[in-house]
C-alpha cells in the first residue's frame, strides 16, 4: 500500500464527522519530503464544514509551501469537485485514492477534474 495512504488512513480516525459519521484523513508530501496530514471537519451549519483534502493543503500552505511544491496527495475517498480545484490551483502533482471498490487509483489533478477552471 502507498506510505502516504497509510498516513491518510491512520489520521482519519481524528475526524470530527459527527453528522456524516464518514471520517475523511488525506496527507499530502512537498517535494522535500515534508508530510502535512489533514481530517475532515464537520459543523452543523453544512458549507462551513472542511474536507481532508482541504485541511491538509491548507496545512502545507500555512508552513510555507504553495504552488508547485506539492507532490503527491493521498486521501480515504475519491476527492470532490471542490477538492479536485485545489488540487488543480495548488500544482499536486498526483493524487492515490481508493476507489468505492477497493481499487487504488493514482491519476494527476487534469484526470480527476478535466477542463479546469485557471487564472
Amino acid at each position: 500500500m502507498n506510505d502516504l495512504l497509510e498516513r491518510a488512513l491512520a489520521v482519519a480516525e481524528h475526524a470530527y464527522a459527527p453528522y456524516s459519521k464518514f471520517q475523511v484523513g488525506a496527507a499530502v508530501r512537498a517535494h522535500d519530503g515534508t508530510v502535512f496530514e489533514g481530517v475532515n471537519v464537520e459543523n452543523a451549519a453544512y458549507p462551513l464544514g472542511i474536507c481532508a483534502e482541504k485541511a491538509a493543503l491548507a496545512h502545507a500552505i500555512a508552513a510555507g509551501y504553495g504552488p508547485g511544491q506539492l507532490e503527491e496527495l493521498a486521501v480515504t475517498a475519491s476527492p470532490c469537485g471542490g477538492c479536485r480545484q485545489w488540487l488543480v490551483e495548488l500544482g499536486v502533482e498526483r493524487v492515490v485514492y481508493r476507489n468505492t471498490v477497493g481499487e487504488l487509483v493514482t491519476a494527476t489533478p487534469a484526470e480527476l477534474l478535466p477542463d479546469t477552471f485557471e487564472l
